[in-house]
């Protein structure tokens, strides 16, 4: 079993790699320059690797990009392997990363809790507590009002 530092530098290898031959070398129309390599993580014994990416675009664009992920999936491998200069090169796992989406839906969630923040602000702008200004009595004021009404 590798040790934790060698899987994080293969891991960091596979992605410069795979970024550059996606960006370079490879003649796809459907990974075109809007595929970026986010993160990829390797096992602890080397053998896979799982490389998370994104697409800029819509569902299509990301359904065809997966498409052209997995047909190239052979040449990145040995394009890794090249690289690496490993025994075994490890097999390639594309995934879509979740991250925009993620962020995308917290977002919405916070201009939500923005605009419900805003409501009741609005809302208590002109209101008044219920009761006196000073609910708390304080010593002395109840003998007062008696010492008022003897006299």
């Amino acid at each position: 079993m590798a040790d934790n530092a060698r899987a994080k530098r293969l891991a960091d290898l596979i992605r410069e790699v795979v970024a550059q031959k996606l960006q370079r070398g490879i003649k796809d129309p459907r990974l075109g320059s809007h595929v970026t390599i986010t993160d990829t993580r390797v096992t602890g014994d080397l053998r896979e690797a799982t490389v998370f990416y994104t697409v800029y675009g819509d569902d299509e664009e990301r359904k065809a990009a997966a498409a052209g992920l997995e047909s190239a999936k052979g040449i990145l491998r040995s394009e890794v392997g090249k690289a690496a200069g490993v025994k075994f090169t490890p097999t390639l796992t594309f995934v879509m990363d979740a991250l925009p989406d993620t962020a995308r839906t917290i977002e919405d969630l916070l201009d939500k809790a923005r605009q419900s923040d805003a409501k009741v602000r609005e809302a208590s702008a002109g209101a008044a507590y219920a009761g006196e200004a000073d609910p708390y009595k304080k010593p002395g004021a109840e003998d007062d009002e008696t010492d008022d009404t003897t006299e």
